[in-house]
Formats: structure tokens, sequence, C-alpha cells
């Protein structure tokens, strides 16, 4: 298939970008000058029409075809050509999929650039730190409890123990490149194999195999792994020998899974941030939340992003019906324009690595602080709390690398030897520098989702800094 042709020139196109910026900038100025109402929040609106130029020239370099239609400063529709063929039908609605999806672009990018911030593993901290964290919460993330309430902490501790770390393990930047790995039968079109293999972190999903039978095309790396409730069920086979790899446990623990967790060495950990219910947001859209938490960069393969498909697919097992490809690939195009993801499948296999036709970092960090200035300005909370205007909670803990070691309480011989301490008590100074920056500009503070895919109320605990300084 012959992909169609975009003039690229980078330097020009942004030096043109920025000459339009700047005359958008100035016209705001001379208009509040005249009105005598001028303020920084003047130029809010055009710094985002300027980055929603940039989204939509983006998409129409990068989407396959989808294109993008302005509507205003933050909503944006991204649109499939004539002729795509929609196949997926909503039995409850009775239609089939659209072929046209909205999009707050504001929203969109204020929630992903915070994930850069947060914490995605649930903690002792954070339960000690939420209100009614143990009493309430913490009766929520174990199955089989028999009540709906934490009325005997101590029980629901021995139920969390061994997955509950004291602060959390993994750290914002930690990583400069992450590979998130979906199970997409995409993958065997393509020899990814090595490319995914050569980053500093692989995230993997669910049962995905790993194994010499499919290395050319997924890779052998495996560092994390996001499983689902029944996923969990069969994590030995699933580790399949693996000492290293990090489990994270998207849904609840339960005495089954506690069981078999002291007869393996992995660290194994439960997902933070999940919404509590049936349709949730899926595994691949939650690794891609995890590795943002984590690492600078974040390449995704084998999801169904490319045209064309008519059924969806596992790169290990036979096709079956299940998601919606076109919802998914318009988003993932959206994340790709906002800096969030780069895409990696088949019709974009023999494209050189040029993400030129991307915006900027400091073009979506200035399009970030506006759409921030704009929401502040709206709840009338100008001024506010600067990056701690969210934190709905306050705790404190102690210092980075003290607490018990997960599971320590009841520590098996096999969990002995586990690569627990690596993440748990890891000395700062052994953290990457920008990890290390980045701790001390967020002053020592861990943020928490308090509830599903809400930023608007989150948990943020304080650690001291003299110790790391």
């Amino acid at each position: 298939m012959t992909r169609p042709r975009f003039s690229r020139k980078p330097a020009l196109v942004r030096l043109l970008s920025v000459a339009a910026l700047f005359s958008i900038i100035l016209i705001a100025i001379q208009s509040s000058f005249f009105t005598g109402s001028w303020t920084p929040v003047n130029l809010d609106i055009p710094i985002l029409s300027h980055f929603q130029s940039s989204l939509q020239q983006c998409v129409a370099n990068r989407g396959l075809g989808l294109t993008a239609h302005i509507i205003d400063h933050c909503n944006v529709i991204l649109k499939f050509p004539q002729g795509t063929n929609s196949t997926w039908y909503n039995e409850q609605f009775k239609i089939f999929e659209p072929m046209e999806y909205k999009y707050d672009v504001c929203e969109a990018i204020l929630l992903w650039e915070q994930y850069r911030n947060m914490t995605t593993v649930l903690t002792r901290e954070y339960l000690d730190s939420r209100p009614d964290g143990w009493f309430d919460y913490a009766a929520k993330r174990i199955a089989q409890l028999g009540a709906d309430k934490c009325y005997n902490q101590t029980l629901c501790e021995e139920y969390l123990n061994l997955t509950l770390p004291a602060k959390p393990p993994f750290h914002p930047r930690q990583f400069r490149r992450c590979a998130v790995v979906g199970n997409s039968g995409d993958l065997l079109k393509t020899q990814f194999g090595e490319e995914i293999d050569s980053h500093d972190a692989v995230i993997r999903d669910n049962e995905a195999p790993v194994n010499e039978k499919y290395a050319k095309h997924v890779g052998l790396k495996r560092d994390f792994r996001l499983v689902v409730r029944g996923a969990a069920g069969n994590m030995i086979k699933i580790l399949n020998g693996s000492d290293d790899e990090v489990l994270i446990i998207k849904s609840v623990i339960h005495r089954d899974f506690n069981a078999m967790i002291k007869k393996i060495r992995n660290p194994v950990y439960l997902f933070q941030g999940i919404v509590l219910r049936r349709g949730a947001k899926g595994t691949g859209m939650k690794s891609i939340e995890l590795a943002l938490s984590m690492c600078d960069i974040v390449d995704i393969y084998g999801f169904t992003v490319d045209p064309g498909y008519t059924e969806w697919t596992r790169y290990f097992s036979t096709p079956r019906k299940g998601h919606n490809p076109l919802q998914g690939r318009a988003y993932y195009q959206l994340l790709e324009c906002l800096g969030v993801i780069r895409i990696h499948s088949p019709m974009r296999a023999k494209r050189k690595k040029d993400w030129s036709d991307v915006p900027s970092r400091e073009m979506i960090n200035n399009a970030h602080r506006a759409a921030l200035r704009l929401k502040k300005k709206q709840a009338g909370l100008e001024g506010g709390l600067g990056q701690f205007v969210n934190c709905k909670v306050w705790g404190k803990s102690g210092p980075y690398g003290t607490g018990p070691v997960s599971g320590s309480t009841d520590m098996t011989d096999t969990r002995k030897d586990s690569n627990y301490n690596r993440w748990e008590i890891m000395p700062f100074e052994s953290l990457r520098k920008e990890a290390r920056k980045h701790y001390m500009q967020m002053e020592g503070v861990s943020l928490y989702k308090m509830d599903g895919n809400k930023l608007d109320d989150l948990v943020c605990v304080k650690h001291p800094l003299k110790s790391e300084a």
C-alpha cells in the first residue's frame, strides 16, 4: 500500500510556526492594552490554538489517513477517511462504530503530563495517608474478604502484606526509554525483537509469551508485566522461570494469589489508580500509564493501530472479537501527537525514525502550562498551589528507601532471594540523575490518584529531603 507523501522541512516549518505564534501573541498583547485588561491568561488561548495547528499537522503526517479538524483552542475531531471499514457493532446502541471522535486536547494534555509525576503502585504510605484508607479503600483491593470494610485492619494487612511496599518502588524518570509491548497479531508482520530489547525497560501484559519462538517479533527482555485478575491466577506459568520480571496486578489480591506469590522470587505489586468496576480502561492503556510514570520516552509495539482490520488478533492465539479498533487507533494517534507515546507498527516499520513532525517538548510544556492556567482560572484558583494544586489530601512518610520490604513479616525461603531490595531500598544515589533531579523538583512529594482516572483529587505524600540532598 502506498502511503501519502507529505512535505517535511522541519527547520523551516518550525521557524514559520514560531513566527506565527509571535504574531498571535503580539496581536493579543496589543488588543489587551487597548482594552486595559492584559494578563498572562490572555496569551493562553493563542498558545493553545497554535498547539492545535501543530497537532493537526502531526496527525496529517503520521495518522495513515486520519485527519484532525479543529473546533476551538481545546477541542478537536479526529476523522477517518471515506471507505474505512467499520466492523465493530455496538449491541447496546444498535450502531456500528463511528468514523469520527471528538477529544478535549486541553484535558488530555493535563491528564497525560500529570502521569509523568505519578506513583502507579499501591503502597503502605498511601493507605496510611488516605482518609479511611485502611478501613474503606483497602477492602476494595481484597477479594474473598467476606466484608466490604476492613473492620479488622490486622486481617487486611495480612492479605496485602506480600504486595505492599512501604514507599514507591518505582520513580518518575527512572528510565530513559521504555517499550510497551501489546499482544496484537500485528507483531508477526514485523521483526521488532532486537529493537524492543534495546530499551532500558520493557513492559508486557497478561499471558503474552516470551520465548525463542517469538523472539524476532517481540524480543526476549522482560522487566515488568501488568496482569488482570484472570491472568494473575496463572502467574507461575506466565513467569516461566523468570526471577526478575516484576508482576503488577491490575485489580485485587486474594489468598490464592498470596499462596502463589510465596512460591516465586519475583516482586509482585498492585496497580494504583484503577477504576474498580467492569468496563474500566484496558490493560494496554494502563501499561502506558505505568510506563509514563517511570520513563522519559515510551515506545509502543503490538497495538492494533494500522488501517484495514476486521478482527482482533493476538500474536500467540487465534483471532477473536473484542476491542474497538477505530476508537483505539484515533486515541493512540492523538497520544503520539501529544508527545505521550511513539507508535511502531507494520505500516510504520520502514519509516525513518524521525519524530520532528511531533510537537516539540517545549511546545508541549507551553501548551500544558496554558491549559493548566485556564483550568485554574475557570475553577477560581488563580495563583493556587503551583504543582500541587490538585493535592486534596496530604500525608507524611519517612525518608526515601526506608520502611519494611513487601512481605518482610512472612518471607519464605524462596522469597528471601527475591529482587524486592533492588526496587524498594535502592540508595537514592543509585537512581538515574534525571530521576534524582525530578525528585528534588517535586520537593520529595509522591502523587497518587484518589480514585479512577480523576486527577483533580490527589493523595500527596511528603518525604523529607535532608537525607537525599
